[in-house]
């Protein structure tokens, strides 16, 4: 059982008011924000928060497929995390990595767990990254306003997932070149 998902993260300023989210579908998802942040952290947050959501639902055993339009969040926790853990979280050139605290947090959290990632175009329509983007940026432009964040109903999946086989139709089941999608 594969679960799919899409996370995102918005900042109003960068940095500034923030947001992030995550998105299984409409009945699915949760999102939260700071009143200043980075986009970055947004996106990174995106992800730890689904990836504790779903251990806590009891499906950490579950392959996990996290749709993302940020390339620093795919590589970071595909490609350089492991050299940055090596190098007691700095980068190759002895800087400090920058977000270490929740790079630590995320490393913890993938530790054991099957977790793919999905490269997607931001902003051209992909349904589940427009649907976290919206949320995520929902919560940059309330704690802009100082309104209430719309938190979302956090995971209401008991015992069971989205998958390839069982997502609802907005979840496109396949790739085209158009799509410019890569999986990593």
């Amino acid at each position: 059982m594969t679960i799919i998902a899409a996370a995102d993260g918005s900042a109003l300023g960068n940095p500034g008011p923030a947001g992030w989210a995550w998105y299984v579908d409409d009945g699915c998802w949760a999102a939260g924000g700071w009143e200043n942040s980075t986009n970055n952290r947004g996106e990174l947050t995106a992800v730890l928060e689904l990836l504790r959501a779903t251990a806590q639902a009891g499906l950490a055993g579950e392959e996990l497929l996290i749709q993302a339009d940020s390339q620093y969040v795919i590589n970071s926790l595909t490609k350089w995390i492991h050299g940055w853990r090596r190098r007691g979280w700095r980068k190759a050139d002895g800087k400090p990595v920058l977000n270490d605290d929740l790079m630590k947090e995320l490393d913890a959290a993938m530790r054991g767990r099957h977790v793919r990632f999905e490269w997607v175009r931001g902003h051209v329509g992909h349904p589940m990254n427009e649907a976290a983007d919206q949320r995520a940026r929902a919560a940059a432009t309330a704690y802009q306003r100082g309104t209430s964040v719309p938190s979302g109903p956090g995971w209401t999946r008991v015992g069971a997932a989205v998958t390839a086989d069982s997502a609802s139709s907005d979840t496109p089941q396949s790739f085209t070149q158009e799509d410019e999608r890569t999986l990593f």
